[in-house]
């Protein structure tokens, strides 16, 4: 599978099922409303666990343009392929969210509040703060990507039918069960703030989605909060790249 590929298919089935949790536990009239905090942190790490496994061995599964950056910052990612990477991230957000409004438009119409239609979609600050939500997002995206980073020695080489192959860096270093188990960690434990984007794809397309999409009496798209889940998860992987190259 080419790469850029990957990264769409693996970000569009991070975000439909990551905002199909959400969904399920915030409208009204399905079998998971109200179910709860902790569903919805496992129902995101077993996403990523998902994406992680399905694309993983074609790009690194990436599936964040925080880590994409974080690990070009780090000098582990060709900064040429950058800009594809987060351009297939970003439309395979986007495609997810919008399955995941396909799937519950009865919902939607069933659901009287507009904060738990965005909430579907996009994060927002249990108490605004702007100082204190960056440094959420950037603290919680910097544990994610040094995580990655101290996962596998960039030079590592596997065997493949008798050929040397370099692994991809990304997610996938970290191996798909890990990962999920760390982006469940971070939402347990520093998803409370601001709901724990730690990626900017993950919340700026469903955002765009829920601005475009039909979704009745949806409210607005809170465009004041939403530069905070892109520049924080940003900033906290070029944070996790600058202790990677001096350690």
């Amino acid at each position: 599978m080419d790469p850029y590929f990957a990264e769409f298919v693996g970000t569009a089935i991070l975000i439909l099922l990551g905002c199909g949790v959400n969904a399920n536990v915030s409208l009204k009239l399905t079998t998971g409303n109200d179910a709860g905090w902790i569903v919805i942190c496992a129902g995101w790490g077993f996403s990523v666990f998902t994406a992680v496994l399905c694309v993983g061995e074609y790009s690194g599964a990436h599936i964040n343009p925080a880590v994409t950056i974080g690990l070009a910052a780090a000098g582990e990612f060709d900064w040429s392929q950058v800009g594809g990477y987060l351009i297939a991230q970003m439309l395979g957000a986007f495609v997810g969210a919008v399955l995941v409004y396909v799937l519950y438009k009865m919902h939607f119409e069933a659901t009287e509040d507009p904060a738990a239609k965005l909430g579907t979609f996009s994060t927002g600050p249990s108490i605004p703060s702007v100082p204190l939500n960056f440094a959420t997002e950037a603290i919680a995206t910097f544990v994610l990507v040094y995580a990655v980073l101290s996962a596998i020695d960039p030079s590592f080489t596997i065997e493949n039918n008798g050929n040397e192959e370099e692994v991809k860096i990304g997610l996938g270093a970290v191996g798909a069960f890990p990962v999920g188990i760390i982006v469940f960690a971070i939402g347990l434990c520093l998803g409370g703030p601001t709901g724990y984007a730690i990626n900017p794809a993950r919340d700026l397309s469903p955002r765009i989605a829920h601005a475009v999409l039909p979704i009745p009496d949806k409210g607005d798209s809170n465009w004041s909060y939403a530069w905070i889940p892109v520049v924080g998860p940003i900033a906290g992987g070029i944070l996790a790249a600058i202790l990677y190259r001096v350690q």
